[in-house]
C-alpha cells in the first residue's frame, strides 16, 4: 500500500487526501478553479497546511456538457501550476488529471508525479506508454461513455460485475506494460445515475478483492446535492457524510475539494477505528 511517486513514497496504509486544483474556467465548482497565477500558490499553500498529500491539477474540465478543449491549451493550462507548485513545495506529489498522451508527457517533464485518466486509456490508448516510460503511479478510472455524453442515459445490467470485469481487463494490460502501481476508482458520477452512484458506494468494499487502492471522489457532486435538493455550494455536510462511509469501505484516497473538512473526518474514522 505504497505509491513510488518518482521518488516520493506515498504511504496508504493511512487514509490520504488529494486536493483539487482545476486550472479551467468552466469546472463545476466554481471555487476550486485558478484564476490568476498568484493564485496557485495560495491555494496549493492552504491545501498542503489542512492536510493534503496529493494535488490534483486539470486543464480539462469533466463535467457533464463540457466543451472539449485543444491539446496545446490543455498543456498551457497545467504547466505553469506544475512549475509554480513544483518550486514552492517540492516536497508535494502532484497528479495530473488527463485522458491525453501528450498533456501527460509534459506534464511529467515538467514535474508531475502520477497520472489520473478518467478514460482508463480509453480515449488515448499511448498514455500507457508514457506511464510505463516514466515508471510513475496512474489512476484507473472507469467511466461509461464520454465527459460531453455520459450522462444522456447511464445503463448497466449489473454495475458491480461490470465495473469489477473492467478492471480485471485493465489492470491485466497494465501490468503487462511494467505497470503495478495503480490505483482504482470507480468513478462516481461518470456515465452513472444517482442509484448507480449509491449502490456502488454502498458496495465499494468489493473491490478491496483487487487488492490495489481506492480512489472516492465524491466532493460536491450532484449525487449529494440534486438528492438533497441544495445547491452544490452547500454540499460539504453531504460530502463528508459519503467520505465517512467510503472511508469505512477501505478508501485509501479521499479526492477532495475541501481539505480540512476531510482531514477531520479521516481524524474521526482514525480514532473510531482504532477504539474497536
Amino acid at each position: 500500500m505504497t505509491l513510488n511517486c518518482r521518488g516520493l513514497l506515498l504511504d496508504l496504509t493511512s487514509p490520504q487526501i488529494m486536493g483539487i486544483m482545476n486550472a479551467t474556467p468552466d469546472s463545476f465548482y466554481a471555487k476550486s478553479r485558478i484564476e490568476d497565477s498568484g493564485q496557485i500558490v495560495e491555494q496549493a499553500h492552504k491545501m498542503i497546511e489542512q492536510g493534503a498529500s496529493i494535488l490534483d491539477i486539470g486543464g480539462f474540465s469533466s463535467r457533464p456538457g463540457a466543451a472539449s478543449v485543444s491539446i496545446q491549451e490543455e498543456i498551457d493550462r497545467v504547466l505553469p501550476v506544475i512549475e509554480r507548485i513544483r518550486q514552492q513545495f517540492p516536497n508535494t506529489i502532484l497528479s495530473v488529471d488527463t485522458f491525453r498522451a501528450d498533456v501527460a508527457r509534459y506534464a511529467l517533464k515538467a514535474g508531475a508525479h502520477l497520472i489520473n485518466d478518467i478514460s482508463a486509456f480509453n480515449l488515448d490508448a499511448s498514455i500507457v506508454d508514457v506511464v510505463a516510460e516514466q515508471n510513475v503511479p496512474y489512476i484507473l478510472m472507469h467511466m461509461q461513455g464520454l465527459p460531453k455524453t455520459m450522462q444522456d442515459a447511464p445503463h448497466y445490467q449489473d454495475i458491480l460485475v461490470e465495473i469489477m470485469d473492467f478492471f480485471i481487463e485493465k489492470i491485466s494490460l497494465l501490468r503487462s506494460k511494467g505497470i503495478n502501481d495503480i490505483v482504482l476508482d470507480v468513478g462516481f458520477g461518470f456515465g452513472k445515475t444517482i442509484e448507480h452512484n449509491y449502490q456502488l458506494l454502498k458496495n465499494l468494499g468489493v473491490f478491496q478483492q483487487l487488492e490495489l487502492p481506492v480512489l472516492v471522489g465524491v466532493s460536491r457532486k450532484s449525487m449529494i446535492w440534486k438528492l438533497l435538493e441544495i445547491h452544490q455550494n452547500e454540499a460539504l455536510n453531504g460530502t463528508t457524510a459519503l467520505h465517512m462511509i467510503a472511508l469505512q469501505q477501505g478508501a485509501s484516497i479521499l479526492r477532495v475539494h475541501d481539505v480540512k473538512a476531510a482531514r477531520e473526518v479521516i481524524q474521526l474514522w482514525s480514532y473510531l477505528s482504532n477504539q474497536l
